[in-house]
């Protein structure tokens, strides 16, 4: 069999009418560049959105006065909007066209972004943050739909998705810093409003540099499938929310994922009858995408050990303010945009996906295990940079790979959602990593304790703490291991033909080119 054969389409594939070419037209050769410049800011707006709040939280509580039980609201409300609704954002941005939902989302987002800034209640507050939301679920699969199909030349591609791929990885770390500096020398407030400085860039840049969308036949939008997936999605990431503060063995949490998954199944079935169905089982039952996305997925739950518990260790034990934790994390990103760009870009046309995600989550995760060296009164510079460096470089590695196959060779009608089932992959990930790593946190500390004869002393305490850190640590580097078995046992063995797949995906004429299997 070749390195690539023709499969028929199946029932609810993409039209082969203009309606096939919805989507942004590629821009001009010139302005390619400036356009995923535009692009990835955009994307830098969302992934630092989730840390640069969380650094902004502790201030906003005081200002206006609501309690700790409800502080996890302010984070719940936009994962929950977000994560629900990335899968109908992205058919949105398939179907009239992603140029104009990006723009759209931008515009939403900044205004959501205002609103909370000005907010003078935790009720708006709350609301302004599902309202961010909402516009991100429509901002973020435009973005990398839009990427997906202007970037079609194989070495193009690989450089231009580990640019993407690392402002994917290092967001979050950015936004610590960012956060950092905003709250110190500022306000909280500017924690939201300097989302409107990315915003008005990017609405600029998207007007001038990018091409408008052609005239596209629009099906109808597949409501079942629309209703179960949303609703399923929120049941999910509540549900692992709700585990975190209220435990695994509550009847919230246990109903909330149990409707969740039970609705999922259910929007699966509805894809597989539908005409027009919002999520193309094409789209993901392709072994390499299905590698791709199930390797994206656990990397967000991996990430959540280093961001969440390495952020406590550096403030909580070795006394770090919030900038100087910021600071602290900064060669993280610098390094995932080094492996990212210079590593994954540049030798994924050459050796395809299944090596790079296999050696990146490797990697990574002996940077996790260099983590296990800390103690009450390591040393940064010793300790914690070292293990920042080397995991930054499989990051980089495993984000660019990943994003980059996830994408490739989806037919350009399918683009959008494809690229919003990635986004909806880190959500899960990372609600599913942020709940089960508390959880096994806490459940440490409490049995390290539980076992003194006389009421701990602060030096037992934060022993203990410490053995949580440790084994949060060790579990996330366990789940790098399963990204790289992902890619290495699901990736297609043979090279993927990226430049085949590439030109496939942007000119669909009714067969779906994959990778022999």
């Amino acid at each position: 069999m070749t390195a690539e054969q023709t499969v028929p389409t199946p029932t609810g594939a993409a039209p082969t009418t203009s309606g096939s070419t919805s989507g942004s037209t590629p821009a001009k050769p010139n302005h390619r560049w400036i356009a995923l410049a535009v692009i990835a800011l955009a994307q830098l707006m969302v992934v630092l959105d989730a840390t640069i709040v969380n650094i902004a939280l502790p201030s906003a509580q005081a200002d206006l006065g609501f309690g700790t039980d409800q502080r996890q609201w302010i984070v719940t409300a936009y994962s929950l909007a977000f994560g629900s609704l990335l899968l109908l954002g992205g058919r949105l941005g398939d179907l009239f066209g992603r140029k104009n939902t990006f723009i759209i989302g931008l515009v939403g987002f900044a205004v959501a972004s205002v609103l909370g800034g000005l907010a003078d209640s935790f009720g708006l507050l709350v609301a302004a943050r599902a309202l961010q939301g909402v516009f991100g679920a429509l901002l973020a699969p435009s973005a990398l739909g839009m990427l997906t199909t202007t970037f079609r030349d194989p070495k193009e591609r690989g450089r231009a998705f580990g640019i993407f791929g690392s402002i994917a990885g290092s967001g979050a770390a950015i936004g610590l810093l960012l956060g950092g500096v905003l709250t110190e020398y500022a306000s909280w407030r500017w924690c939201l409003y300097v989302n409107v400085v990315f915003a008005v860039l990017g609405v600029i840049g998207a007007l001038v540099f990018m091409e408008k969308p052609p005239k596209v036949d629009r099906p109808r939008i597949d409501v079942a499938g629309v209703i179960t997936i949303t609703a399923g999605l929120v049941g999910v990431v509540y549900g692992f929310s709700n585990a975190e503060t209220n435990g695994w063995d509550s009847p919230v949490t246990i109903a909330m994922l149990a409707a969740g998954v039970v609705l999922i199944a259910a929007f699966v079935f509805i894809e597989t009858r539908v005409a027009h169905p919002l999520l193309p089982l094409r789209v993901v039952l392709d072994r390499d995408r299905g590698g791709s996305f199930i390797a994206i997925g656990l990397v967000a739950i991996g990430m959540f050990g280093i961001f969440l518990f390495l952020t406590y260790y550096l403030e909580q034990t070795l006394g770090f303010s919030s900038l100087q934790t910021g600071l602290a994390f900064l060669p993280m990103p610098l390094s995932i945009m080094i492996s990212a760009t210079q590593i994954g870009g540049r030798l994924l046309p050459r050796v395809g996906p299944k090596v790079l995600i296999f050696a990146g989550g490797l990697v990574a995760a002996i940077g996790l295990l260099l983590l296990l060296r800390t103690d009450l009164d390591s040393s940064y510079a010793g300790t914690v940079l070292p293990a920042l460096i080397v995991i930054g470089l499989g990051m980089g590695t495993i984000f660019s790979s990943a994003m980059n196959t996830a994408t490739t060779g989806v037919a350009r009608a399918d683009a959008g959602v494809a690229s919003a089932t990635v986004n909806t992959m880190q959500q899960i990930g990372g609600s599913i990593g942020t709940a089960l790593l508390s959880t096994i946190f806490a459940d440490v500390v409490k049995n390290s304790l539980s076992g003194l004869s006389a009421a701990p002393t602060k030096l037992q305490q934060a022993q203990a703490v410490l053995d949580g850190y440790h084994v949060a640590f060790g579990i996330s580097a366990g789940v790098l291991v399963l990204v790289a078995l992902a890619g290495g046992l699901l990736i297609n063995r043979q090279k993927v033909r990226l430049d085949k797949l590439a030109h496939a995906g942007a000119a669909t004429t009714g067969s779906i080119p994959t990778a022999a299997h």
